[in-house]
């Protein structure tokens, strides 16, 4: 008696889906990884970038003579780095804004945002916590930051 081709490939399916299935799943977990490192790294820079746009008093609202602590809500320049940050769990760490002069004579500061990145996978060869550091370094356009 011969068995028709439809019953001897019913469960075909089934096993390829079983043998994929752990390789797709690992593929899209990755993927959003990669997504919610990229998105806390842009998070990171801009947290840096306002705690160097309130430190050196980029933001001018009124009087082009005043520095923005002035007239900013914020009493510190990680004050201001940290309020973009607020949906980092824990906060991350702002270092100490560092001023100097490049070399083309030009003044700068400069703000660094630390933070911990933990990945949803836990699997060999993926590392447990990854150090998010993003510096930037904002040239006073100013004049402000000689005063």
């Amino acid at each position: 008696m011969r068995i028709p081709a439809k019953l001897v490939r019913r469960g075909a399916a089934t096993v390829e889906l079983a043998a994929v299935l752990p390789l797709l799943l690992f593929l899209f977990v990755i993927g959003v990884d990669y997504g919610r490192i990229f998105y806390f790294s842009q998070v990171l820079t801009d947290s840096a970038r306002d705690g160097a746009f309130y430190y050196g008093g980029i933001l001018q609202p009124d009087d082009p003579n005043e520095k923005a602590a002035l007239h900013s809500p914020y009493g510190t320049h990680p004050e201001a780095a940290l309020d973009e940050a607020r949906n980092l769990s824990p906060q991350p760490t702002i270092s100490n804004a560092v001023t100097g002069t490049d070399e083309n004579g030009k003044t700068y500061v400069e703000v660094t945002a630390t933070w911990e990145f933990h990945p949803i996978t836990h699997f060999p060869g993926v590392p447990i916590s990854t150090t998010l550091r993003r510096t930037v370094r904002m040239r006073d356009t100013t004049g402000l930051l000689k005063k």
